[in-house]
C-alpha cells in the first residue's frame, strides 16, 4: 500500500477511536446519536480507501448499503429522541 493510503487509514482509525470514546462517554443521548452517525460515515471512508487500495468495487458497494442504513437509522434515532411515535 502506498503512503497516502496508510495516512488515509490512520487517520480514520483515529477519528473510529475518537467516535466511538463521545458514543460512550456522550453527556446527552443526542451527544451519542451524533457520534453513532459519524461512526457510519467513518465506516463508508473505510470501505471507500479499501476499495481504492485493493481495486475491488464490492466494497464501494457495502459502503453504499451502509450509508443508506445509517442515514434510515439517524432518521429513527432522531424520531426516538424526539418522543414522537413511528408513523405506519
Amino acid at each position: 500500500m502506498t503512503t497516502a493510503i496508510l495516512v488515509l487509514l490512520f487517520g480514520l482509525t483515529l477519528g473510529f477511536v475518537l467516535v466511538v470514546w463521545r458514543a460512550l462517554r456522550g453527556p446527552t443521548p443526542a451527544d451519542r446519536a451524533v457520534a453513532v452517525d459519524i461512526l457510519g460515515i467513518l465506516m463508508v471512508g473505510f470501505c471507500a480507501v479499501l476499495s481504492v487500495a485493493l481495486g475491488k468495487d464490492l466494497y464501494l458497494i457495502v459502503g453504499l448499503a451502509w450509508s443508506l442504513l445509517a442515514f434510515v437509522g439517524s432518521l429513527a434515532l432522531a424520531k426516538l429522541l424526539e418522543g414522537r411515535a413511528f408513523d405506519a
